[in-house]
C-alpha cells in the first residue's frame, strides 16, 4: 500500500494529511500528540490498520509539520499559565484544543468523511475526547491512547527537562529531542539509540518548528480539565495507557475511563509514553478489536 499525500483547507487553516488503504473504506483517523508530526505514528501500526479494511487517515496538528503555523502570535511562558491559572485570572492563548479539535473535524469534511473512528495519542487523545463531545455525530467509537482527563501528572525531571531551551544549531536541537524520547520511553521496550536517532532527524529534515510546541503547550494547559464534560461522551471508548508512564500519570488515565459512560481501560505493563516497535502488534489489536465491536 501507498500513503496518500496531501494537504486540505480546514476550520480556515491549511491541514498536511497523509491516507492509507481503501478510501471507500470505514475512516480511522489518527490524531498525534504535544509537538510531534504525523510520522511518529509507526508505518507498522497504520499499516496493520488498513490491511484490516480501515482508510488510515493520520496529519500534522496545526504548529507542526507541514501544517499552519501560527507565525504572528506569541505564546505566554510556561511559568506564567500555571500562575494565572493557579490565581483563577483568564488566560489568553493564540489558540485552545478546542481549535483544534475544530482542525480534526474540519478535516474530516474536507475529506468528505461524515463520521470516523478517533485514535488520539498524549495530546491527540485530549483533542479526540473533545470531539466525542462536542461532536459525538462524527466519532463512530474512540481511543484514547496514553493521554489524561487534565493536564498534569508529569514527573519533575520530563518536565524540567522540557523547559530547558537548547541551542538554536541541528545538533543541540537533535540531541535534545533525543534525550526527551530517552526520558519518555518505555523502560523495559524502548527502541534502540540508533532508531530514535534517525527517526528524530527524519522528523527534522521534514520540519523543524520549535516555536510551535510553546504555543501547543499554551494551548494544553490554558484548555485545563475535560472531567466535567467526559460523562457526555457517548461513543464506545477504549483507554490505552502504560504502567510506565512518566509523562501523564496511569492516574489520569484510570479517571478517564471511569468519567466516560462503559468506557474500557487497557493498561500495558513495562509501556512508557511512546509507541515502540515491540508493542505495535499488540496495540493495532487492541485498537481493531475495539472498532470492530462498535
Amino acid at each position: 500500500m501507498q500513503w496518500i499525500c496531501g494537504k486540505v483547507q480546514a476550520n480556515g487553516i491549511e491541514l498536511a494529511y497523509q491516507e492509507l488503504g481503501d478510501s471507500s473504506a470505514p475512516a480511522i483517523l489518527l490524531i498525534m500528540g504535544f509537538a510531534s508530526q504525523l510520522t511518529v505514528w509507526p508505518e507498522a501500526f497504520c499499516s496493520a490498520l488498513a490491511v484490516a479494511g480501515y482508510r488510515v487517515i493520520r496529519f500534522d496538528n496545526r504548529d507542526v509539520g507541514l501544517s499552519h503555523k501560527v507565525y504572528d502570535q506569541v505564546p505566554p511562558s510556561v511559568v506564567s499559565l500555571r500562575l494565572r491559572r493557579s490565581l483563577r485570572l483568564p488566560i489568553r492563548t493564540p489558540y485552545t484544543l478546542d481549535d483544534m479539535c475544530a482542525d480534526a473535524v474540519g478535516l474530516l469534511a474536507a475529506l468528505n468523511i461524515e463520521r470516523a473512528h478517533i485514535v488520539g495519542a498524549s495530546m491527540g487523545g485530549m483533542i479526540g475526547q473533545l470531539m466525542a463531545i462536542n461532536y459525538p455525530e462524527r466519532v463512530v467509537s474512540l481511543v484514547s491512547m496514553m493521554s489524561s482527563s487534565g493536564y498534569g501528572g508529569i514527573k519533575p525531571a520530563v518536565l524540567m527537562h522540557l523547559l530547558k531551551k537548547p541551542k538554536a544549531h541541528r545538533v543541540a536541537q537533535i540531541n535534545h529531542s533525543l534525550k526527551t524520547w530517552q526520558l519518555i520511553a518505555s523502560p523495559e521496550f524502548g527502541d534502540p539509540e540508533p532508531q530514535l536517532r534517525a527517526r528524530i532527524q527524519a522528523a527534522y529534515e521534514r520540519n523543524h518548528y520549535p516555536e510551535g510546541r510553546a504555543r501547543q503547550l499554551a494551548a494544553i494547559v490554558a484548555s485545563g480539565s475535560r472531567k466535567k464534560y467526559l460523562a457526555k461522551i457517548t461513543a464506545p471508548t477504549l483507554v490505552i495507557h502504560g504502567d510506565k508512564d512518566p509523562m501523564l500519570s496511569l492516574s489520569g488515565a484510570r479517571d478517564t475511563a471511569q468519567r466516560i459512560p462503559n468506557a474500557r481501560l487497557e493498561i500495558i505493563a513495562g509501556m512508557g509514553h511512546d509507541l515502540p516497535a515491540a508493542l505495535l502488534d499488540n496495540l493495532a489489536d487492541l485498537v481493531l478489536n475495539h472498532v470492530a465491536s462498535v
